[in-house]
């Protein structure tokens, strides 16, 4: 999301055109910001009394894992069980996304295979 415009420039804006008498067009060009915008300022000014930016305050989810130590060990006991499993067994109501989030909270990632693989033939063998 785009980062909303300064409250001092937004009160300059909109005190060169209430005071000044400054044309919407003419502030457009000398702040170099939008007409639409000004309009959108005055507009709120109107409405509310103000031009300062609305506050997009979004409730963050409460995380079902609270306790980070608890849950490394719990993955560490875990380790052999796919991420479905791993949620069945934690206690309480769980799902394998939220188990997959926390495994990236905690750094942990898991490989598909314990070792690496060695191929069966080797560069020489392909040169033939």
């Amino acid at each position: 999301m785009a980062k909303p415009y300064s409250l001092d420039l937004r009160q300059k804006v909109v005190d060169a055109i209430e005071r000044d008498g400054m044309k919407k067009s003419e502030a457009s060009v000398a702040f170099g910001i939008s007409r639409n915008t000004i309009d959108l300022w005055l507009n709120r000014k109107a409405v509310t009394g103000s031009v300062a930016p609305q506050v997009n305050s979004r409730a963050r989810r409460q995380r079902r894992i609270t306790d980070w130590d608890r849950f490394r060990a719990f993955a560490e006991q875990h380790r052999d069980k796919t991420q479905a499993e791993m949620a069945e067994c934690w206690p309480g109501q769980m799902n394998q996304r939220t188990i997959s989030r926390a495994l990236g909270v905690i750094d942990w990632t898991r490989k598909k295979r314990p070792t690496a693989t060695v191929s069966e033939t080797s560069n020489s063998d392909r040169r033939s």
